[in-house]
Formats: C-alpha cells, sequence, structure tokens
C-alpha cells in the first residue's frame, strides 16, 4: 500500500532511515514504505526487536529519573534522540525534578523538525540539528549555551547511537571531546547495540543497515566499555539493558533476566 502522505520537502524516503525505522519497531507512524520494509527484514532475522527497542526505552527512562532524582543533575544533553516518542527526556526529568533543562540534538532533519514542533512552547528544552561525529559544534551551538551551564553537572545521553559511528570515525574520541567539557559530577549514560549472544542474527541485521542511512556496528561488552574512560561506572556497571537497575527483580531480589540481551547499557560518573 502506497504512503498517502507527502514526503517531507527535500526528503529521500526511498532509503531507509534509521530514525524512523526505529520509530516502526515502537509502533509509530512517522515512517515509510522503504523504512516498513527493511525494518521488516531485521523482525524477520531477530523477532524479539521490538522487545529490544523497549528495553531501551525502559533504560533510558529509568537511567534519567536516577539521575534527576537521585543524583541531582538539573540539565541533560540527548544527542542522537531519534523521533520523539511517549516519556521523552524532558518529560521524566521535569517530572522527577521540575526545572530541569534538555537539550536534544539529531542529525536527521525530519527528526528535528518533529522535535521543534513539540518543543515550541517549553523554554527548558530545545532541539537542534547536529551530528555525534561533531560533537564540538553541538555543545557550542547558541541554543546549548542558552540552557547549559558547562561548569555545573551535566548528564549526555547516547542512547544507541554509537551503535552507528564506525570504529575508523573514532567513538571514543568523540566521547573524549565530550568528556572534556564535562563538568565534574556530570554522567554519561550510554547503550549500544550488543554483538555477544546472537552472532547469526547480528550479521543479518547489519547487512540490512547496510542500505539505510546509517550501516549499524554492533560491539562486545569489551568493545563497548572503553567508552567509559575517565567515568566510574555507578551499580551495576555495563550490563544488558533490562538488568540496568530494573522496577521489578526477581524472588528474593535475584537480579534481573538479560531480557533480549540485544543492548548493552550503563551509566558512568565524572569525578
Amino acid at each position: 500500500m502506497a504512503d498517502q502522505r507527502p514526503a517531507p520537502s527535500g526528503v529521500d524516503v526511498t532509503v531507509p532511515n534509521v530514525a524512523r525505522m526505529y520509530d516502526y519497531y515502537l509502533g509509530g507512524k512517522d515512517n515509510y514504505e522503504a523504512d516498513r520494509a527493511a525494518a521488516a527484514r531485521v523482525i524477520a532475522a531477530f523477532p524479539d526487536v521490538r522487545t529490544a527497542v523497549r528495553e531501551n526505552r525502559a533504560f533510558l527512562a529509568r537511567a534519567v529519573r536516577f539521575l534527576a532524582a537521585d543524583a541531582g543533575i538539573r540539565q541533560f544533553i540527548d544527542i542522537g534522540t531519534g523521533l520523539p516518542t511517549q516519556s521523552n527526556v524532558h518529560e521524566i526529568a521535569s517530572a522527577a525534578a521540575p526545572g530541569t533543562r534538555v537539550v536534544y540534538a539529531d542529525y536527521d532533519p525530519v527528526v528535528v523538525a518533529h522535535g521543534q514542533m513539540i518543543l515550541s512552547n517549553d523554554a527548558a528544552a530545545t532541539f537542534l540539528q547536529g551530528d555525534i561525529r561533531h560533537a564540538d559544534a553541538i555543545l557550542d551551538a547558541p541554543e546549548v549555551r542558552s540552557l547549559i551551564d558547562f561548569t555545573e553537572p551535566v548528564a549526555i545521553l547516547l542512547l544507541a547511537i554509537l551503535n552507528f559511528v564506525a570504529d575508523d570515525e573514532d567513538p571514543v574520541g568523540i566521547i573524549a571531546r565530550l568528556r572534556a567539557r564535562m563538568a565534574p559530577g556530570s554522567y554519561l549514560v550510554i547503550s549500544h547495540g550488543a554483538s555477544e549472544e546472537r552472532p547469526a542474527t547480528v550479521q543479518k541485521i547489519t547487512q540490512v543497515y547496510k542500505n539505510a542511512t546509517a550501516q549499524a556496528v554492533l560491539r562486545t561488552r569489551a568493545e563497548i566499555l572503553p567508552f567509559f574512560g575517565g567515568f566510574e561506572l555507578v551499580e551495576p556497571g555495563l550490563v544488558y539493558a533490562a538488568q540496568w537497575r530494573p522496577d521489578v527483580r526477581g524472588a528474593d531480589g535475584e537480579p534481573a533476566s538479560a531480557g533480549t540481551a540485544m543492548t548493552f547499557a550503563g551509566v558512568g560518573k565524572l569525578s
């Protein structure tokens, strides 16, 4: 069935878009035929992908609540945020700590347009176009400078974005540049596609994303740990997303199961 709504000006909807594919996994409507076709191939290879995406969103919510309610963070920068959905960072953070300031950044113009529309009347949050590969440009943007005080602790969120940054694009160096701008007491939040448990599935997924707007680079726990260089991981460390401070634990407080075991997640503190 053909899409009924026109494509946004200047946007090629014939190429699968990673943000719109993610939106489709979440049950959203901001996607097109090419996105749905590519997403269907991922679902065929990994039927639990929608569960994995929900695990990632649930981790985001728990991490933001921890930072706002327990760690006292009052300013957040969410880079590579993707299309706005329910329970966004500014909603979760402001519910825990009214007045919290939030900056969203994404390189996709469709994502940015949606975000700016949603936040048009919110003085404590803003949405700008920016690429994680050019981290300094994001931090130096006037919209960021108007909301974020880098002499005070800030939380930088990199949720399911570094798995679209290739090794030759120096993800460790990108994070080092972010860390250099963060005050002591700041936090880094990362979730990242995992490659340890299902190597055959990973191969099929990465093949699909080769034809999308960004290629997927899933990594092992050992490959992700260096991203937290200079930060001290808070408990329970770098674990599968479903295991990071779950709201519900097993009998006798036993650790949560690994869930789909397709996403690693962790929170680090800068001393």
